[in-house]
């Protein structure tokens, strides 16, 4: 497919279009794994908000590759998976990564969260990932996990940027990029080559289309309530993990990986988890909520 004018399309063909072509690279990009690594992470955000405890029927929205359903099932959490995306080509992937780790019976279907294909009171829990960001109506997509909620059935959706705290972190990427480049003009040859954008497929350019929302707290919070869910529980998290997470991310996309050695996804991964637990030991006492980075949350849909 050529000449795509993200202006000509609406949200949700951009986000089809972009995310099948990168279904192909997606895990390599964003450094997912389903081991131990990523089982213990997925397992650590989830229990943030909701009862670390085995779900019978477990419906992720907007799965992407399995980062967070596949983990949480290894981690014990999940009896019977399913799994959507508006994408085909990101549950296709979804499909492969269950495959390999043994979750041989998922099931993937390619769905809009807004409009999904399940009866009501269907799953016991419904999660998500870094899914409402991309999503154009993200209240009807809260009133469907509603509708498919078996009664005291509980929604948990982590990765959400927050409006205040992606500026932030947008600003830590920009210093951190500035520092690199200061530094390759004294060492050129610690940079990575300028991507030669001429080769890249049409899609690509559909990158900055994609990413619909960033939200306040509060604003969430009013949603899930107008969905009709009762308890609910909305928190932030990262702040200095988070500045440190996409400092990371930047000094990876610019700099040789040569240079940084084998240790560094090590250091990376170390580095944002002391930072993580810094973040929710002692920032949190003193950084007002909206200033971090993601929003957590886990609301449950009134039983009988």
């Amino acid at each position: 497919m050529t000449n795509l004018d993200p202006a000509a399309m609406d949200a949700k063909t951009a986000n089809v279009l972009y995310h099948d072509w990168e279904a192909q690279n997606y895990d390599d990009r964003w450094s997912i794994s389903f081991d131990e690594r990523c089982v213990s992470y997925a397992r650590e955000k989830f229990g943030r908000v909701a009862p670390i405890q085995k779900y019978g029927d477990v419906l992720e929205i907007g799965c992407g590759t399995g980062f967070f359903i596949i983990n949480l099932w290894q981690a014990g959490l999940v009896e019977r998976a399913y799994a959507t995306d508006i994408s085909p080509g990101m549950v296709e992937a979804c499909r492969r990564n269950a495959e390999r780790v043994g979750l041989t019976d998922l099931e993937g279907k390619a769905s809009d969260a807004e409009s999904l294909p399940y009866e009501d009171n269907s799953f016991d829990l419904v999660v998500g990932h870094a899914v409402l960001h991309h999503i154009p109506d993200v209240p009807a997509a809260l009133k469907e996990c509603f509708r498919v909620l078996r009664p005291g059935g509980r929604l948990v959706i982590a990765g959400e940027p927050t409006r205040i705290g992606y500026q932030i972190v947008l600003r830590a990427r920009r210093g951190t990029a500035a520092v690199v480049k200061a530094i390759a003009k004294v060492k050129p040859d610690i940079r990575l080559p300028e991507p030669d954008h001429s080769g890249l497929a049409p899609e690509a350019a559909l990158e900055a289309h994609v990413d619909l929302h960033e939200f306040h707290p509060h604003m969430v919070r009013g949603w899930l309530r107008d969905a009709g869910f009762g308890t609910v529980n909305v928190r932030t998290e990262e702040f200095l993990s988070g500045l440190l997470g996409w400092s990371n991310r930047t000094i990876e996309a610019m700099v040789r990986p040569e240079l940084l050695g084998k240790s560094w996804p090590f250091f990376a991964y170390h580095s944002y988890m002391a930072m993580y637990r810094l973040d929710e030991w002692v920032v949190r006492r003193i950084v007002p909520k909206p200033l971090f980075y993601n929003v957590l949350l886990s609301a449950t849909k009134p039983g009988d």
